[in-house]
């Protein structure tokens, strides 16, 4: 007798809802509307007779039933995901597929895959930047790199360079900055904020001491590489994050506000989906970027 099974359709909606704990997110990846999020996953809980999520009006939440009933979809989807894989000549050729942020592409990554493709000219990468929780394998990712802490547990996680925090602005913003006897007066100053970043300036005020600065105010922006730039604009002050910001700083674009430099509590990790032991290219994929990191952790201690 076959065995009965929910819409798929729903299921795959309903994974990613759950994971991204949002009907929003979850439309965005899966390029539907909220909407046909939403309706696909009453749906799915009429057939099923529970309820899955808790509406309110400032988001979802799983229910303990949905909760329960995530993790075995979710791993259903990876084994559909992982024995696909694993087919004989599956996209053989196929690019090695990594998510990480904007600014880690586009100022450390990008100018260093020349390298990689100097000795592998025959492997492809495809780099995603969106702003989206990867889910390993189902998302067809074969790395991420993320900021973090600490390793999380359920994947493979390897540490590639840590960051460092300073002030920075364009030269002519801290010139405006000086009073009438040439001290430097942060307080006056645009704080430019980045959403996303897990540590930003209350991390950098909490270290150094600088409790008199206000941080409520300022210019928020979404992204680490759009605040270089507002400082470059002489927008404000940013958050300096080195070594990403270190070219900026040797070109003079850009200058330290304050001398005081702070370790980050968090780091760049690369987080490599299950199957990378199954492919020689990936092996290799991590590898070269670790070894990169290593000897760019190196200079950056040393400079």
């Amino acid at each position: 007798m076959p065995l009965r099974l929910p819409p798929l359709p729903a299921l795959r909606l309903f994974e990613a809802a759950g994971r991204h704990q949002s009907f929003k997110l979850a439309a965005a990846e899966l390029h539907v509307t909220p909407s046909a999020v939403s309706h696909s996953i009453v749906g799915l809980e009429e057939a099923l007779g529970v309820q899955l999520f808790v509406r309110e009006p400032r988001g979802i939440s799983l229910t303990a039933t949905g909760a329960d009933y995530l993790s075995y979809v979710s791993e259903a989807f990876s084994l559909i995901a992982i024995g696909t894989q694993r087919l004989p000549n599956h996209r053989a050729n196929r690019p090695i597929a990594l998510s990480c942020a904007p600014t880690f592409a586009s100022r450390w990554l990008l100018p260093r895959l020349a390298n990689f493709r100097a000795h592998w000219p025959n492997v492809n990468v495809s780099v995603d930047t969106s702003h989206r929780q990867v889910g390993f394998p189902v998302d067809g990712f074969d790395f991420a790199v993320r900021m973090s802490r600490s390793p999380v547990a359920g994947a493979a996680w390897t540490r590639l360079f840590g960051e460092r925090l300073v002030p920075v602005c364009s030269p002519a913003y801290l010139e405006n900055l000086r009073d009438a006897h040439g001290h430097l007066d942060l307080q006056r100053a645009t704080l430019i904020h980045v959403n996303a970043a897990s540590e930003d300036w209350q991390a950098w005020l909490d270290a150094t001491g600088a409790h008199d600065i206000e941080t409520a105010d300022g210019l928020r922006v979404d992204t680490i590489q759009l605040a270089f730039e507002a400082a470059s604009m002489s927008l404000g002050v940013a958050l300096g994050r080195r070594p990403l910001v270190d070219s900026d700083l040797a070109s003079g674009s850009l200058v330290e506000a304050r001398a005081e430099t702070i370790a980050s509590d968090t780091a760049y990790w690369l987080v490599s989906a299950e199957n990378a032991e199954r492919r020689p290219e990936l092996l290799d994929f991590r590898r070269w970027l670790v070894s990169e990191a290593e000897q760019f952790d190196a200079q950056s201690e040393a400079a």
